[in-house]
């Protein structure tokens, strides 16, 4: 096996992508559509007074922006520390709660994140095609 050294993010071959450094934040501060680059980005923040959702693409959109393929996985973090209120997460076409998700609502699918200090979630996007993928939060 040989030994290679990289510079930068790496995508294997297999679809999986390792984890990635943020180089900017995407704010959406009222209730919306994230755009495919905003959640590719993997990291996303919220400072509004208001009670602000936040829908994420489509398995489609999303899936053709980042040449996603079945088993790619893309982690996003959501921000809410400076915000006042909580920020909702909803799902969209071919965007669905994975089955824990479903099953475990209060844990792997607890689709908001708290204001202040504690206001930081992580959610983990599998897909399971191109142009779908299931959504479950992981902390």
């Amino acid at each position: 096996m040989a030994q290679t050294t990289f510079n930068g993010p790496v995508i294997s071959q297999n679809g999986f992508i390792g984890g990635h450094q943020v180089e900017s934040a995407n704010a959406i501060n009222a209730t919306g559509t994230a755009t495919p680059a905003q959640v590719a980005s993997g990291y996303i923040t919220s400072t509004s007074a208001a009670a602000t959702t936040i829908t994420l693409p489509t398995g489609t959109a999303l899936g053709n922006a980042i040449g996603a393929t079945q088993g790619t996985v893309l982690d996003l973090f959501i921000a809410n520390t400076a915000g006042a209120t909580t920020v909702t997460i909803a799902v969209n076409t071919n965007a669905i709660l994975s089955s824990a998700a479903a099953d475990s609502s209060g844990s792997f699918g607890d689709l908001t994140v708290a204001s202040g200090a504690t206001g930081l979630a992580r959610y983990t996007l599998m897909f399971s095609s191109p142009t779908a993928y299931v959504f479950t939060s992981t902390a």
